[in-house]
């Protein structure tokens, strides 16, 4: 079943935690922070300092309630923002407005929020349409994935699903066709001729694309390496294809 349009707060915020990052955050004038979430039992005047500076709202909450909306109960320190991430949408609001983005990249199953960070950082610097990462299987997009990112993970094109194979059904039956990146296998990137709406899976570190998400692939893609490495990092991996898709808008 596809997810509704209702847009939860998850598909609007990316919530940052931790004194320093809420600090961060607030400083930056070019970001927009929605609230800020502070534990009864926290002090932090620099912090209510910041936001009244801001103009953003302070709410009270218990601990334990932070922790849970953190998603971190090591390292929140009792406090959180809630950043608005303007770019970010669900996957569905994104396939039923015009116009429609014609490439499209799916997180199946990436896990190290250093990968996810800078697979958002290249797609964004490459102008790609949209980067699907669900709530499910892949890292959550929290402080690791937005340093990784060097902070363009507020900006980057997300868009939000429950999974990767959920994004598939989605993106097959709005007429994309669907490419596995694999090390070996496949056609070459280099040379394949792809169509007007393609959407490329990366898959996890360790275990690929899904078995769920493989069933829908139109076809793989490989990256050709003449050394003797077996494979790339799925970040660099990421890189490759980004680039290469800048390269054939530049060169038509």
């Amino acid at each position: 079943m596809h997810e509704t349009n209702t847009v939860s707060p998850k598909d609007r915020f990316l919530t940052v935690y931790g004194r320093k990052p809420v600090l961060e955050a607030l400083g930056d004038r070019e970001l927009r922070v929605d609230k800020v979430i502070l534990a009864d039992t926290a002090r932090a005047p620099e912090i209510e300092q910041a936001a009244r500076r801001a103009g953003v709202p302070v709410q009270r909450a218990s601990a334990h309630r932070v922790k849970v909306l953190a998603g971190n109960g090591k390292q929140d320190q009792g406090v959180l923002a809630d950043v608005v991430a303007p770019r970010m949408r669900p996957l569905s609001a994104a396939l039923s407005s015009a116009p429609l983005p014609t490439r499209v990249l799916v997180l199946d199953g990436i896990t190290t929020p250093a990968n996810v960070g800078m697979i958002l950082r290249t797609a964004t610097a490459a102008g790609v349409g949209g980067v699907v990462v669900p709530r499910r299987g892949v890292a959550a997009l929290d402080p690791l994935v937005v340093k990784a990112s060097a902070g363009v993970a507020f900006r980057a094109p997300v868009l939000r699903c429950a999974t990767a194979a959920e994004a598939a059904g989605m993106l097959s039956d709005a007429g994309y066709r669907l490419y596995g990146l694999s090390a070996s296998g496949g056609e070459q990137l280099f040379e394949a001729e792809l169509p007007e709406r393609a959407a490329f899976v990366l898959g996890g570190e360790t275990a690929g694309v899904s078995e769920e998400v493989a069933a829908l692939l139109t076809g793989r893609l490989s990256i050709p390496m003449p050394g003797t490495v077996e494979s790339l990092n799925v970040s660099a991996a990421a890189a490759v294809l980004c680039f290469d898709l800048v390269r054939r808008e530049t060169t038509r």
